[in-house]
């Protein structure tokens, strides 16, 4: 058996640690010191590093966990991300088991550009590291490729299982809500989910992970054909009312929200 627990780091980061009682494998360590006293506090040595893209806030503590741990580094390859041991691409196949992390895990690489060219997804069953292509109740900004791209990225997560748990890569979930409210404000399941998330956010409780199900719940970059998303921004000057025109509008509006 396995755990996953979130490790804060930076401002609002989340660097999700996987283990047992004696080893864990950490996903996008964007500094070394929490991970090094979450290992140390928990008694575990480092076996993997996981990463889903090469931002700074991701790969930041990679360089120095490598010097008290020497272990492999999975992610996509790139000239940004000069820590990668093993490059992995769609439909490669990352087995944790390998690292003794317990029952074992077989992790399925999905590529999900859009936010970076370099952006993976790693999925397991009831599970999804996802970066930050898919946030609690938001998607990543579209820096490189196209917001085509990212749309496709985003309805290939949706398409996972409604009950498979979202582990992004910040705290973001509130100030994503208070767009998701401006969006839809007559939809009940974002009017709870902001209610809970106030709750979890007052005693500094992490609001991730989610699910896929919640996710296209309450998200408003999942959920481009709704009605009511649709006319708020029809009110805003939306003219062509295609999925990709709306997703396009909403991140065009969530950037300067």
């Amino acid at each position: 058996m396995f755990d996953i627990t979130a490790i804060p780091a930076l401002r609002d980061n989340y660097i999700w640690a996987i283990h047992n009682n004696r080893y864990a494998a950490v996903v996008d360590p964007g500094e070394a010191a929490p991970v090094l006293a979450f290992l140390n506090t928990h008694g575990l040595q480092l076996d993997a590093i996981l990463c889903t893209h090469r931002h700074a806030d991701h790969i930041g503590g990679v360089a120095k966990l490598r010097e008290v741990y020497n272990v492999p580094v999975y992610g996509r390859q790139h000239p940004g991300n000069p820590h990668i041991s093993r490059d992995l691409r769609e439909g490669d196949r990352l087995e944790l088991n390998a690292f003794n992390i317990g029952a074992g895990i077989v992790f399925d690489i999905l590529e999900i550009p859009g936010h970076l060219d370099d952006h993976l997804a790693f999925v397991a069953p009831g599970m999804l590291f996802c970066g930050d292509v898919l946030f609690g109740a938001g998607c990543g900004r579209n820096f490189e490729g196209t917001l085509a791209q990212l749309h496709r990225s985003l309805q290939r997560l949706a398409q996972l299982p409604g009950d498979t748990c979202v582990y992004s890569g910040h705290e973001y979930t509130a100030a994503n809500l208070r767009f998701a409210l401006a969006c839809e404000p007559h939809n009940p399941d974002i009017q709870r989910r902001s209610e809970q998330v106030a709750q979890q956010r007052a005693i500094n409780l992490p609001t991730m992970p989610s699910s896929i199900a919640l996710e296209k719940a309450t998200n408003p970059f999942l959920r481009c054909t709704q009605p009511e998303l649709i006319h708020t921004l029809q009110q805003r000057g939306l003219a062509d009312t295609d999925e990709l025109s709306v997703f396009t509008a909403l991140r065009e509006w969530r950037n300067d929200f």
